[in-house]
């Protein structure tokens, strides 16, 4: 940084209507910043940020409400930048207006082990909201951070005291405005009359391929105006701030839709030679074209990573007005807390992300009693569970993507969550299940809400991208799925999940919780509930399944194990293993096996993950190393399976999809039978 005063030429044509000479200065330290971070890291998109800079100035430093001393300051308002290629716009924001992100970070952008990586990733770098890689994800997220700030606004204020009031703005390109998730999300947005939540379209024309008309012609003002916003253009070339400034003050004031401002930018603006061309999108601009667009803007093109100190006063003044802005909220909650101790207490604990504190009392006194004697779908189950939990913990939002009676999700007394009703706990997300992953996702790192939706298990291919990113972004998302095999019958395959448990357990960082029968979904809601440290998926059958006895069989408390031994012979010569509906196969083998007099065990392997972080003497006292006879049985592929059964194992799974008939058929005819579990445990004998 330096104190040296720059001025802008006084003839030239980068200026932006409205601002003074230190705005210039402001905008164009952002824009110089920007052009050379991905030109030293060699890598990156220069272009939008050079172009969104006077929008993102004014946003940043007259409205955005935002302690840089406490990026996780519960009441800030939220800033995604969706088209998350155009990072180096918010890293030059961060390090400007006084988070600890240093000059030396945004110096080795894109290198390793740096705190600015080539998409803004939460829990990284301080100051980002959510991992916006995959474009239409940042503002499917901020959906579900509108909807999270109504219902806690709602849960939570008090007449003169709303210790939740913060809004949420979003930067989208073209290529957000063109990805399905992205429609999906706003749809629901509109409906839902979401008016904290402000989009501004940089509206640049350019995509990696070159002019968006290549393939986008549609008027996008005019689609998010069906869908229920308010949507106002500003035009001219995207420098007007008057006009742009005017148009945020009328959307903090709309009262009852959310927000777009369609703003006409220009790629990399001010380049002499790349502006307003696709080379300005996914690669830096050279070094010769980077000196002369700092001669352009009054920059001597021999200074790198240069920041005046005028300029830095000006975004400095953030930090202290943010630890002001804290300081003045923190006297409001201690008279909150003075009026509604309990509220408060109740806000707090939320806060630490931590579960009610009477919460081991509220689990054991609505845990659900299943008779050994009946039959019970696991995704009944669940909704016997979550009717006898969720009323008790009002932080928890549930859902279903147009599902609700085949998922058993909704829970007695949840009403809907609509525009006219900001306490409602349950969201129909409609037949949207990316929109929903994405919108849940951005509901998680609300902090105090934990949110859970559900669709058929094969669906879960039309969400993978958002389960993805709840995994490598640890968000505590919870996603159901049911109807999760072949034994859901008459559907046929487009329904019957085949390969997908073997797909999502290849995710780094996602559980993944086959129950075996109903014991097994209350203690894997127990566990998903208290889990924050990632997304938990569970999967649930659609057919009934007998519910174990547990003075016959061990507890189904040890599902938090992963896996554990169910039923065994003292001296067990074959390992029976098996996930979800096909435990009660094994069981059934198992006992003819021991009618034959041959020692069997029963593992039920609820989660591989959770097996997986078990130590090694657990692991070995479930598996033991010296029985190497050992059947698995999943209605699954069989890929991932060879680490449990061994070479000299046997696997009982499909190789192909599955077909449309009754369940029993289906799972004769695919040869789960006693007879053939039987038969591989000889073989693996033999």
């Amino acid at each position: 940084m330096d104190s040296t005063t720059i001025r802008p030429p006084a003839e030239t044509v980068l200026r932006h209507p409205g601002l003074n000479d230190i705005d210039e200065l402001c905008i164009n330290t952002i824009r110089t910043l920007t052009m050379d971070a991905v030109q030293k890291a060699k890598s990156g998109h220069p272009g939008m940020p050079m172009g969104m800079a006077p929008a993102a100035y004014i946003l940043w430093t007259r409205h955005l409400r935002h302690n840089p001393r406490n990026p996780r300051w519960v009441n800030r308002d939220r800033f995604v930048l969706s088209a998350g290629h155009g990072c180096m716009l918010l890293y030059s924001l961060l390090h400007l207006t006084g988070y600890d992100l240093s000059l030396d970070d945004l110096m080795h952008f894109r290198q390793w082990g740096s705190k600015t990586p080539g998409h803004p990733e939460y829990g990284h770098t301080p100051g980002v909201e959510v991992t916006t890689g995959p474009l239409g994800q940042g503002i499917s997220n901020a959906v579900g951070m509108a909807i999270a700030e109504k219902y806690l606004g709602a849960y939570f204020n008090r007449e003169r005291m709303p210790v939740i009031d913060y809004r949420i703005y979003v930067f989208a390109g073209d290529g957000d405005m063109q990805e399905g998730v992205a429609s999906e999300a706003s749809s629901l947005a509109g409906h839902l009359g979401l008016n904290n939540l402000i989009v501004v379209y940089d509206d640049n024309l350019i995509s990696i391929d070159g002019s968006t008309s290549l393939s986008f012609s549609e008027d996008v003002a005019r689609r998010y105006e069906a869908y229920g916003w308010f949507v106002q253009t500003v035009g001219g070339d995207g420098n007007d701030m008057i006009a742009f400034e005017q148009a945020l003050e009328a959307a903090k004031r709309e009262e009852n839709r959310p927000s777009m401002i369609k703003l006409r930018t220009h790629i990399a603006y001010g380049s002499p030679n790349k502006q307003d061309t696709k080379e300005a999108h996914g690669s830096p601009l050279g070094d010769e074209e980077v000196a002369l667009t700092k001669q352009r803007l009054g920059w001597d093109p021999a200074r790198t990573f240069f920041i005046p100190g005028q300029a830095l006063e000006v975004f400095g003044k953030q930090s202290e007005l943010g630890a002001q802005r804290e300081a003045e909220w923190k006297k409001l909650f201690a008279q909150y807390a003075g009026s509604y101790p309990e509220k408060a207490r109740e806000f707090q604990t939320a806060a630490e992300r931590r579960l009610p504190e009477d919460w081991e009392s509220i689990w054991s006194s609505s845990m659900v009693k299943f008779d050994p004697s009946t039959q019970v779908a696991t995704r009944e189950a669940q909704g016997k569970i979550l009717g006898a939990l969720m009323p008790k913990l009002p932080l928890v939002l549930g859902g279903s993507a147009d599902l609700t009676p085949s998922n058993d999700t909704w829970f007695k007394g949840a009403t809907d969550f609509s525009g006219s009703n900001r306490l409602g706990r349950y969201i129909r997300y409609g037949v949207r299940e990316h929109g929903m992953g994405a919108i849940m996702n951005g509901i998680a790192v609300s902090d105090l809400l934990i949110p859970y939706g559900a669709t058929f298990f094969a669906f879960s291919d039309y969400m993978r991208p958002t389960i993805r990113l709840a995994a490598l972004s640890k968000y505590p998302t919870i996603f159901v799925f049911t109807h999760e095999s072949i034994g859901l019958g008459e559907d046929g395959p487009t329904h019957q999940a085949v390969e997908h448990f073997a797909s999502l357990r290849a995710m780094p960082g996602l559980i993944v919780i086959r129950p075996a029968d109903a014991n097994e979904t209350a203690y894997a809601w127990k566990f998903a509930l208290e889990y924050r440290q990632g997304p938990v998926m569970l999967t649930l059958t659609r057919q009934k399944l007998q519910v174990l006895d547990q003075s016959k069989y061990a507890s189904a408390e040890n599902l938090t194990r992963g896996a554990y031994v169910l039923i065994s012979a003292p001296e067990p010569r074959v390992l029976l293993m098996a996930t979800g509906s096909e435990v009660q196969l094994a069981l059934r083998a198992y006992e003819r096996l021991e009618n034959e007099g041959v020692p069997a065990r029963v593992i039920s392997m609820p989660s591989w993950e959770l097996f997986d972080a078990q130590p090694a003497s657990y692991k070995e006292a479930v598996m033991p190393a010296s029985v190497q006879a050992r059947v698995g049985i999943e209605a699954g592929v069989s890929m991932g399976w060879e680490k449990y059964v061994g070479p000299r194992g046997e696997f009982i799974g499909m190789s192909t999809f599955g077909v449309s008939a009754p369940l029993n058929v289906v799972f004769e005819k695919f040869g789960f039978t006693v007879e053939r579990v039987v038969n591989a445990a000889r073989k693996v004998l033999s």
